[in-house]
């Protein structure tokens, strides 16, 4: 049985350039010692290959490989484990293998594994006589299979220090990590810091600019004004093209380690050749020895220049909540590609939008609702944003729209024939070339006259890559749907492109609606903002009307619909059915709200 990461083994193989190689004494002097160890005839660096196994070095073997099928070498690959088969006469499943017709009778392997978890292969040694393998045996070939490694990691490494900068690099310092949990006691309390010299747009910049030796520049000045600035109180490490990490000695405390990176960086002026055109961030990771690997202190030190990065402060310390924070972005991020495989977690609500002069239901905007079965209820407000940043807004807008349009026909197949359904577009949909035809053929399949269909982007969106959106925007024009400009007053705002925005609908954001029956200068602001936008042909929808004193307050000021929670909170479809039929029955009995 082939194991299940069987493709991503044979990659890691490859990667290391080591099958038909010629021979290499380094190997060989380990392959004639596990011989004379076991008094054992045979012993061979295996390397399991996609239909063969390779024999880097062997002893007692003519031949440099054998077919993989039937072979044990290929069963410690396959299943990562030490395997011994006392008698191959006797096993049901090697019996008739080949190594058995050429006499052999006994066989130990144990698994060459890469740092990455994946078995390459096996060092075993073979004999013509059946025989068992003590403890002794097996934890000396597990020994030199270990050996096998270190030579193969060594000889692909070509060296453990950077060329640029000098420094140990990225191997070296897992090893050297799994030395300090060996030489300090466990729970010992110590210091990472991760030095970014530049921030990912400014590297870009620079590199395209100056080119790759600016950058080597900038890594060895950094190396070398860091270096005086802690001396032997941390090591450093060459992790990343302009990042290292430095494992501070045990008596340097954080204050003391926070004090003295403020003080590198605050000096870059004196050391830095590249101080106008790139900003160093340093990150610092806490952590206990024997309760994190290497790796999970490089990514928590990595986090935390990123946060600080971002925060513009230059140096942060790394913070559990922050990364909790990114942990379940990634989580939603994952699980909602799993969810769009598997929609039964995903259904839209709708909200009603209501005219303020007739005060009947004109429309509704389809509201996306996921249902995890194990984080339970996910807010569009927490997954959408992640989501929009990702490949995934693309198949999302496209499921939301035809769920949408398949519950619009059903509801005017049902009688139901007078909304305008909205339904939120991200800002990389307007970047799809195919995104106008998409929702034609759409439109097409459900039988729905585009004037039935209203795509509401926000300003941001709109303006973000204004040449591609004014393209896309005339498309959809084109197809006939409605266009609303969504959140409006919260984005960056362009009054020129407003006015030439194909656009039907202006939605004013809520956070200018909420609280505007006590506010004067909301009401200022929403009433000059209507004003605007009917002076420029818009509709105006004001969002977020709960009350019934901010429904009078925004129908004085000229809005043509409202929506929000007076009306009704996002229904099922079958509950938006219903509430229809007793709101049209309340406005037919009723002077217009």
């Amino acid at each position: 049985m082939i194991c299940q990461n069987e493709f991503v083994r044979i990659d890691a193989l490859r990667k290391l350039d080591l099958l038909d190689t010629p021979p290499s004494e380094a190997f060989d002097r380990i392959t004639r010692m596990a011989a004379r160890l076991f008094d054992l005839p045979v012993a061979a660096v295996s390397l399991t290959d996609t239909d063969r196994q390779w024999f880097k070095s062997r002893v007692g073997v003519e031949h440099d490989s054998i077919p993989r099928m039937h072979a044990p070498c290929s069963e410690v690959a396959e299943q990562y484990a030490f395997v011994v088969i006392p008698d191959l006469a006797a096993s049901e499943r090697y019996r008739d293998s080949l190594l058995a017709q050429q006499g052999v009778r006994f066989y130990a392997g144990a698994p060459l594994v890469t740092r990455d978890g994946h078995a390459l292969g096996a060092m075993c040694v073979l004999g013509t006589e059946p025989r068992q393998i003590t403890e002794e045996e097996r934890d000396a070939l597990t020994d030199l299979a270990a050996m096998v490694m270190a030579q193969i990691e060594l000889q692909h490494a070509l060296g453990r220090i950077d060329p640029i900068s000098g420094l140990p690099n990225r191997n070296q310092y897992i090893d050297d990590f799994a030395d300090l949990e060996k030489d300090w006691p466990r729970g010992q309390q110590r210091l990472a810091a991760l030095v970014h010299l530049a921030s990912p747009q400014q590297l870009g910049n620079a590199a395209r600019v100056m080119g790759s030796s600016y950058l080597d520049g900038l890594v060895a000045e950094a190396v070398r004004s860091f270096r005086e600035e802690f001396g032997s109180d941390g090591k450093m490490y060459h992790v990343a093209a302009t990042q290292f990490i430095v494992l501070l000695a045990p008596h340097v405390g954080l204050a003391s380690c926070t004090l003295r990176l403020q003080r590198w960086l605050d000096g870059s002026h004196s050391w830095s050749t590249s101080r106008f055109v790139t900003s160093p961030a340093v990150g610092i990771a806490p952590f206990e020895l024997g309760a994190a690997d290497s790796l999970d202190v490089l990514r928590m030190a990595q986090g935390a220049a990123h946060d600080a990065f971002a925060n513009g402060t230059q140096l942060a310390v790394y913070s559990s909540t922050e990364d909790a924070a990114y942990r379940r972005r990634f989580t939603l991020v994952t699980e909602f590609g799993r969810a769009l495989e598997h929609t039964s977690q995903l259904r839209l609500n709708y909200q009603p939008r209501i005219d303020l002069d007739t005060g009947a239901c004109v429309g509704a905007e389809a509201l996306l609702r996921w249902v995890h079965p194990e984080m339970g209820n996910v807010s569009p407000a927490e997954f959408m944003p992640v989501v929009e940043q990702t490949s995934m807004a693309r198949p999302a807008t496209a499921w939301v729209i035809d769920a949408a349009l398949t519950q619009l026909r059903a509801w005017q197949d049902a009688g139901i024939d007078t909304l305008t359904l909205s339904v939120n577009v991200a800002a990389p949909n307007l970047l799809e070339p195919d995104f106008a035809a998409m929702v034609r053929a759409q439109l097409r399949t459900h039988g729905v006259a585009p004037a039935c269909l209203e795509l509401e982007i926000t300003e941001s969106a709109a303006m973000e890559n204004r040449a591609s959106a004014d393209r896309m925007l005339a498309q959809l024009q084109d197809v006939g749907v409605r266009i609303a400009i969504d959140d409006f007053g919260t984005g960056y705002s362009s009054l020129s492109y407003l006015q030439s925005i194909p656009a039907h609908v202006v939605k004013i954001d809520q956070s200018f609606i909420r609280g505007i029956e006590d506010d004067e200068r909301k009401q200022a602001l929403v009433t000059a903002m209507i004003t605007l936008s009917h002076d420029l042909g818009y509709r105006v929808v004001a969002e977020g009307v709960e009350t019934a004193a901010a429904r009078d307050v925004v129908r004085l000021a000229g809005a043509d619909e409202a929506q929000g929670w007076l009306y009704a909170k996002a229904l099922e479809p079958d509950a938006l059915a219903q509430w229809l039929a007793l709101h049209a029955a309340d406005v037919a009995h009723a002077i217009p709200a």
